[in-house]
């Protein structure tokens, strides 16, 4: 028989589903950055639990794993001392004459919208190990930065 003549199911139309994306390396995490993945994987498992669409419940699943993976590998870091910058320390900076403020804190807790920066991120692997009055190099500058202060976010260390 002809392959014109053949019927397609549906599913071969569809976008593969892929596994959400693990990043590389290790998985340090802040005490809230934990606090925070096992408060997703229960959400997600009563979200599957009261979920009856197959598709929905799928991705949920996918979610999940992820979600779960990352709790699994999670590695919590101990809070910096006052004045060094760590995962978990809130860092002034000046940077081209303005001074700025972030938070480093794990992959998965990121958001830079509110000033929580990933340590993988090019700013926070530039400013992990520096300590106050420290100039680091960054964007090709080596006087880029001036590290203002740090210390242990309280936040981040809930």
């Amino acid at each position: 028989m002809s392959v014109a003549f053949r019927r397609e199911s549906d599913d071969e139309h569809k976008e593969p589903t892929f596994e959400w994306p693990i990043p590389p390396g290790p998985n340090l995490v802040t005490p809230r950055g934990l606090r925070l993945l096992g408060e997703g994987v229960a959400a997600l498992e009563a979200a599957i639990e009261a979920e009856t669409d197959v598709e929905a419940k799928a991705k949920l699943q996918r979610q999940l794993r992820y979600l779960g993976t990352r709790k699994a590998t999670a590695e919590v870091q101990e809070p910096p001392a006052e004045g060094s910058v760590g995962i978990g320390s809130r860092v002034r900076y000046r940077l081209n004459g303005a001074d700025r403020e972030v938070t480093i804190v794990g992959h998965d807790e990121a958001d830079p919208t509110v000033g929580r920066i990933a340590f993988t991120a090019p700013l926070g692997r530039t400013l992990l190990g520096a300590e106050v009055e420290d100039m680091v190099e960054f964007q090709g500058r080596e006087d880029a930065i001036t590290v203002l202060a740090a210390a242990p976010d309280p936040e981040a260390q809930a």
